[in-house]
């Protein structure tokens, strides 16, 4: 077996990282399904010499001179897809390159982060005198906010201090990143004969209910993330066309920024509507790091942008403070032919470490 090189050019590290991306293209990962990818990246740091611990399809590993009392900067990011839509031109699991891009599901989102990250956490691997450990997770789940992703792995993690989430940023840095609250609700309202009168229509009475919530502003609005967004995603009521129903349901799909925390939400939309609400669950809050950081200040020294994130990601089940970087771009997300540019992953190294650099 080779010994691990303590320097690798840019060159090999670009390599190493589209070699592995197509290794993991060519291999099914949706949430839940994630076990052969898992193996996919064991092997990869098998080969570089690497130990890695498991904890169920989750994959990390600490730097070679850990440092039990120093804390710890976290790579993190995922290697689930969601299944490939029907607009699919290509094979989604046969990479194929072509014009500077990578054709694959999951090459955008996020297996450009996840292969540029850990050639970062290759390039830092030996180096001594750190003042900061480097650990790397590449977790499972997070397409479905699942629980045995991220949120299972962290406690067993050292002591992480700041965690870098990999995600299509296009290598700026998403300071904050809007919560996602579910809200399931119903409005009652009296059966009847669609032929006699009825004041007490489950279906208009909704409409009402809706249209101002709809039109609701929250009283706070984020420096970083503006307003909180409801969002209209389900309606259903009604069986055949002449019985008014005894019920309409709904679903809001709540985008809450940094002013609230999910269940301040909850309880402010509630007070504004007259339906029953249930929401499914309150542990994708909001986040953000301070400009003042010093990573943040890095990036901005390597003339990286900020910005406010409206897509969720495992950021918001991370308890400790974190920042949302990577290479690609949220929308070729969970599109048809998804791609990453090759030239994205180089620049996705190039940055991890340069700002990383000054902070180790």
């Amino acid at each position: 077996m080779q010994e691990l090189k303590s320097v690798y050019s840019k060159e090999e590290l670009l390599n190493n990282a589209v070699e592995l991306l197509k290794k993991l293209i060519e291999i099914p990962s949706f949430s839940k399904d994630e076990f052969n990818t898992s193996v996919e990246i064991e092997n990869f740091f098998k080969k570089h010499q690497i130990p890695t611990k498991r904890f169920k399809n989750n994959i990390w590993a600490v730097n070679k001179n850990f440092d039990v009392f120093k804390p710890s900067i976290l790579l993190n990011t995922h290697h689930d897809t969601v299944k490939p839509n029907k607009a699919y031109t290509l094979d989604p699991f046969v990479p194929i390159e072509k014009d500077g891009k990578l054709f694959g599901l999951g090459s955008n989102d996020a297996g450009a982060s996840l292969v540029s990250m850990a050639q970062v956490f290759l390039h830092f691997f030996e180096k001594e005198d750190l003042r900061y450990n480097l650990v790397i997770a590449l977790t499972a789940e997070e397409e479905i906010s699942g629980f045995d992703g991220i949120e299972a792995l962290f406690p067993q993690l050292p002591n992480v201090e700041l965690a870098i989430v990999g995600e299509p940023t296009q290598m700026n840095l998403a300071i904050a990143e809007k919560g996602l609250l579910v809200i399931d609700g119903e409005m009652k309202g009296t059966p009847s004969h669609a032929a006699h009168p009825n004041n007490d229509n489950s279906i208009v009475k909704c409409m009402e209910d809706l249209q101002h919530i709809l039109g609701f502003k929250f009283p706070k609005v984020s420096d970083y993330l503006g307003e909180v967004k409801v969002t209209l995603s389900g309606i259903h009521a009604g069986v055949q066309h002449n019985v008014v129903p005894e019920s309409c349901t709904f679903t809001l799909d709540v985008r809450v920024t940094d002013e609230y925390s999910n269940k301040e939400a909850f309880e402010i939309i509630q007070s504004q509507m007259k339906s029953t609400l249930t929401a499914r669950s309150f542990r994708l809050n909001s986040s953000k790091i301070e400009m003042e950081h010093p990573f943040v200040q890095a990036g901005l020294e390597i003339g990286r942008t900020t910005y406010g994130s409206p897509t969720s990601s495992d950021q918001a089940i991370i308890p400790c403070t974190s920042v949302k970087l990577g290479p690609g771009d949220s929308r070729r997300s969970h599109t048809a032919d998804e791609f990453i540019f090759i030239e994205e992953i180089a620049e996705g190294i190039e940055i991890y470490i340069k700002i990383l650099e000054k902070m180790l």
